[in-house]
């Protein structure tokens, strides 16, 4: 039997180990072999949805394959949902998100995020013959809104932040589904999803009120704090695509 050195033992295993470990933890991280795993909501659209394949396309899809491509990498697409997106980009799952997510001062407490590549802003949907004319109009009724968007914290800010009157859903198809079932006296959203919405639907007696208490969004591709990696891969691809005009072919608009 040849003799065995116990420590060295020992050290072999806690590097293997150690190794190992790694590998399990780091499974949404494709910085290295090339292929970056992504989270969306693919509830959106027309910025991110599933098609009658049961493909994740959209207006955010196009843009990141667009970034893919200038920047040299590969991009896989998960449809988390909302409010697990930002779980899993938190915990690595995944290398970044893609869900019309406006930066904002609260979330960059928490994440990193890339350059901004889209403008939208707040508008409420009302029905055709609704006495709405304005956001404060809302003040007494019943708003429907995607729960921990934008959206939700505006009417927050009008209503307050515990008023029985917001009615917070998971999707934004839902939250409009309460303004068409009659539950809601209102629904307010990201311009694109709402007009998006109006386009598809036209016998449905609804109008559109933009107010110019809200302020411009800028969208931006979230990552996990201090991944300063794939940051600088989705930065450099939006700069590209920023200055050979295919973001503003995409969009139909100029992003500073």
């Amino acid at each position: 039997m040849k003799y065995v050195n116990k420590k060295w033992s020992i050290s072999i295993l806690v590097i293997g180990l150690t190794v190992l470990l790694a590998a399990c933890g780091t499974s949404g991280s494709g910085a290295a072999d090339g292929k970056l795993v992504v989270a969306t909501d693919a509830t959106y659209a027309p910025m991110e949805y599933m098609d009658e394949d049961g493909n994740i396309v959209g207006i955010d899809i196009d843009i990141v394959n667009a970034i893919a491509e200038a920047a040299g990498f590969e991009v896989e697409y998960k449809n988390y949902g909302w409010e697990p997106l930002f779980s899993a980009v938190d915990s690595g799952e995944v290398d970044f998100a893609v869900s019309s997510i406006t930066i904002t001062e609260e979330r960059k407490e928490t994440y990193d995020f890339s350059d901004p590549y889209f403008v939208a802003n707040q508008v409420i949907l009302v029905p055709g013959d609704a006495d709405i004319e304005k956001f404060e109009d809302l003040v007494g009724k019943k708003v429907s809104v995607q729960i921990n968007t934008t959206g939700h914290e505006v009417v927050k800010g009008l209503l307050g932040n515990t008023n029985p009157d917001i009615l917070p859903l998971e999707t934004m198809p839902l939250a409009i589904s309460e303004l068409v079932n009659g539950n809601a006296d209102a629904a307010v959203g990201d311009n694109s999803v709402v007009l998006e919405y109006v386009k598809n639907n036209p016998d449905v007696d609804f109008k559109t009120i933009d107010d110019d208490s809200f302020e411009k969004e800028y969208y931006g591709l979230m990552v996990k704090k201090g991944n300063s990696e794939v940051l600088k891969k989705l930065n450099e691809g939006i700069q590209k695509i920023k200055e050979d005009g295919t973001l503003k072919e995409i969009t139909g608009m100029d992003i500073e």
